[in-house]
């Protein structure tokens, strides 16, 4: 189809080899969201099995579903590396892109900071001097830049090294759930203490796990057939991640009558008991593995989305730069810093204080979602949900409910380091935006002109200035080209230049948009003559 490859979409790599094709892409989503079963425990232990097996049926519904159907939709209409900063810049303009991509940025760095953590857990069944300690401080450090090292070769050896990952994974949870089976009973599986349930961490930890779908937007860029791939990618991602929370959790509960062994390296310890030393190692290697594909997806989608941003001109010029491997050198930098920052706080605390940052920018997205379907209908979207607006909306509705009750929870508990870091992330972002445009005017530091290049993903205005509907609207980029640049550090002009095929041009001025106001609703004045 023309315009899958035709031209070079910004963010992507230099010519047209793209290095992810579905395979990799599948495992690159199966580890920004999950990594298997690793990290169910805080759950369990504050809710107990039967709420948590009712989490794992629940959530994937109320959350994964629309937050994968909305990213398969817009990540192929905005197929490059700024992923959803591209999406709420062209609904609410570049102040809201700016905020959107702080917000996932700052989230995906926190998130980074577990994963060495949880390593560290299971490991303390064979090592336990890392549980305290320089041992363990040297320990995350060193794990944490070394995954980062890795990152920095490339996106083909990150497919290799996710995809071995996976299979390490998935055998020994398989042979674990078999062996487990005979002993299971059901019984266990509906325990559940209403008076000492912890909400908030129950909560906080089921949506962890079963988050950050729209990650793999900021990798868009670097797909083969975006069109194709993306989508296909998010559907086999669900079932896989559903499949192995749901399977070896209830497995392992339905042996456990006492939900106050449920810690972190519970699995092992199941292991251990029904297949042997040998089994219990292979889950502690599996722990590893997860830690490492899961720390290797997120360092790339947050270091791509710098890099993305500062193609765009939201960011330095500096953090475009491409290493010889063609990875984003500084944003794997400043997304590592970011990981050391946290690596030493605990499991929970970590989770917690993600989350509500994750919120914000959600929130944004999801509003972006809807806003693009009802004001912009010519949009092309290679791939789009097969549900007219006002269903979506519907569908939307629980998730934007979870979302504000996740965010309001540390309140609720009286978290008040949470509540104070929540909003200084939300003040950070709005105090960084006007810097930028200081520095940029200034020329304290180099920026690319912020622009907003979307040829081939907005249809062209017919010359009446009457949008087209979507199915009416050539997708061909030979016959359209939509370039919106900065003229003004805080405002955008936009020029549309549309050929037909027939040779005649028409070229539509449009006027130019305050700052933070949509380019997807601009005033459109026909030149003179037409």
């Amino acid at each position: 189809m023309p315009g899958d490859n035709a031209h070079q979409i910004p963010g992507s790599p230099k010519g047209d080899i793209k290095p992810l094709s579905l395979l990799p892409l599948v495992m690159l989503i199966f580890f920004e969201v999950s990594g298997g079963p690793f990290g169910t425990e805080d759950a369990v232990n504050a809710a107990g099995p039967l709420l948590c097996i009712i989490g794992f049926i629940a959530f994937p519904l109320i959350w994964s579903v629309p937050e994968a159907l909305m990213t398969a939709e817009l990540a192929t209409a905005f197929p490059e590396n700024s992923g959803y900063v591209a999406w709420v810049t062209a609904a609410f303009g570049p102040m809201w892109g700016f905020q959107e991509g702080f917000w996932s940025w700052l989230s995906g760095v926190t998130d980074n900071g577990v994963y060495p953590v949880i390593l560290a857990a299971n490991l303390e069944i064979f090592f336990p001097q890392l549980g305290q300690g320089w041992t363990r401080v040297a320990f995350l450090f060193g794990l944490s830049l070394s995954l980062a090292y890795l990152n920095y070769r490339g996106l083909t050896v990150v497919g290799h090294t996710i995809i071995t990952a996976v299979v390490v994974i998935l055998v020994p949870f398989i042979i674990l759930t078999l062996l487990c089976i005979p002993s299971v009973e059901p019984k266990n599986w509906i325990r559940v203490d209403w008076d000492n349930v912890d909400w908030g961490t129950y909560v906080n930890v089921m949506f962890w796990n079963l988050n950050m779908w729209d990650r793999v937007s900021t990798l868009a860029g670097e797909v083969h057939n975006p069109r194709r791939t993306l989508p296909r990618a998010m559907l086999l991602a669900v079932l896989l991640v559903v499949l192995m929370y749901l399977l070896p959790t209830m497995a392992v509960l339905g042996v456990t009558n006492d939900t106050d062994e449920v810690q972190m390296g519970f699995y092992g310890r199941v292991a251990e008991k029904f297949g042997g030393h040998w089994l219990a190692v292979w889950v502690v290697v599996a722990a590893a593995s997860s830690s490492i594909g899961q720390f290797q997806a997120e360092m790339a989608s947050d270091s791509y989305q710098l890099q993305g941003m500062a193609e765009r001109g939201f960011l330095p010029k500096v953090l475009g730069y491409r290493s010889p491997h063609d990875t984003p050198t500084l944003g794997i930098l400043l997304s590592s810093l970011g990981v050391l920052g946290v690596a030493t706080l605990d499991f929970v605390s970590i989770v917690q204080m993600l989350n509500a940052i994750y919120c914000l920018a959600e929130i944004l997205e999801f509003a972006a979602f809807i806003h693009l379907r009802i004001k912009c209908p010519n949009l092309h979207r290679p791939y789009r949900v097969p549900l007219p607006t006002w269903a979506l909306t519907l569908m939307m509705l629980p998730a934007f409910a979870l979302l504000f009750i996740i965010i309001l929870l540390p309140v609720y508990n009286r978290n008040y380091v949470n509540v104070a870091c929540t909003v200084g992330a939300a003040s950070m972002g709005f105090i960084l935006w006007p810097l930028l445009q200081v520095a940029r005017r200034r020329g304290w530091c180099e920026f690319e002109p912020m622009h907003f290049d979307v040829a081939g993903v907005l249809g062209p205005i017919p010359p009446s200035g009457v949008c087209l509907p979507a199915e009416e609207v050539p997708h061909s980029l030979e016959h359209q080209n939509l370039r919106v640049e900065s003229a003004v550090p805080g405002h955008h002009a936009l020029l549309l230049e549309h050929q037909r095929l027939s040779g005649h041009e028409h070229d539509h001025e449009y006027e130019h948009a305050e700052n933070g106001d949509s380019i997807s609703e601009p005033l459109l004045r026909s030149s003179a003559g037409r």
